[in-house]
């Protein structure tokens, strides 16, 4: 069925800078489909265009975050159609909404609201913050469904865990309860599920609040790019380029002159003027 008004499959709301992110399925515990992966990735192409958001938020509606992929076409749901190759085969749908998440400008909250079971926690994983309810419960699953895990997550995941960690639930092909992935480090604090989303916009206007939109973009580029880096060195060079770029921009002198004054910057260069590449 096509998406129309209401029925669209994500849905995206504004506070204030804040952009919130809806998985919108409750009826099927927001279980993901191909329809809901191209409608995320145009999502957050929308909200890294627009200079208003400084920061996402993605939640779910209802009880769950979301129940993993649908499976409502039976023991088919996993044959997949012809569509964009990666490595001679099919893009896994999955992936391309995490590496999505991983190229936004944008820092990402995951507002855990519920249950997360398959892709519903894989997606989550480039998400910077992850904050979950007191009752939700992670299912890495795939091996107990004859699959292998996806949406990127071996990469993401040891990244996050811990390889031994990452390799118990998905070989297992766990369930995790909310206290397991807290202590492990797969989310950084869990509330009463009432409060996730207003915990999760709490800690993205912290992010962003008096900072500069260019340099939390860069800044989170940095980051994530190098926890794939071969050596210390790599980061050396690309925080050079950035500190030589950044430090004669307009920013920089405003966030100066701000400091001296002791008032609040307000930063003049925006992300959707193009960022500098510090990776060359």
């Amino acid at each position: 069925m096509s998406e129309t008004g209401t029925e669209k499959s994500v849905v995206v709301d504004r506070d204030g800078t804040v952009a919130i992110v809806r998985l919108n399925r409750p009826d099927r515990l927001n279980a993901f489909t191909t329809e809901m992966c191209h409608r995320l990735l145009e999502v957050f192409d929308e909200l890294d265009a627009d200079d208003d958001v400084r920061a996402i938020v993605l939640t779910g509606t209802g009880r769950a975050f979301c129940a993993g992929a649908d499976l409502g076409a039976g023991g088919d749901t996993f044959v997949l159609d012809d569509g964009p190759h990666t490595g001679g085969a099919p893009a896994d749908t999955g992936g391309l909404v995490s590496l999505r998440i991983f190229r936004s400008t944008k820092p990402v909250i995951a507002a855990i609201n519920g249950p997360a079971a398959g892709v519903g926690v894989t997606m989550t994983l480039p998400a910077d913050i992850r904050i979950a309810s007191d009752t939700a419960k992670f299912g890495f699953v795939f091996a107990r469904r004859g699959l292998v895990p996806e949406a990127c997550s071996t990469w993401f995941l040891p990244r996050v865990v811990g390889i031994s960690t990452a390799v118990e639930w998905t070989v297992g092909g766990k369930m995790v309860p909310a206290d397991e992935a807290l202590a492990r480090g797969l989310v950084r604090e869990l509330v009463p599920a009432d409060r996730v989303l207003d915990r999760a916009l709490e800690v993205a206007r912290e992010l962003v609040s008096g900072t500069a939109p260019v340099s939390v973009a860069l800044t989170r580029q940095l980051m994530w790019r190098m926890l794939g880096a071969s050596g210390p060195e790599v980061a050396h060079r690309a925080e050079s380029i950035g500190i030589y770029v950044r430090g004669a921009s307009d920013d920089v002198r405003e966030g100066v002159e701000a400091f001296l004054e002791k008032r609040e910057p307000q930063f003049p260069n925006r992300v959707s003027d193009g960022l500098p590449d510090l990776f060359d």
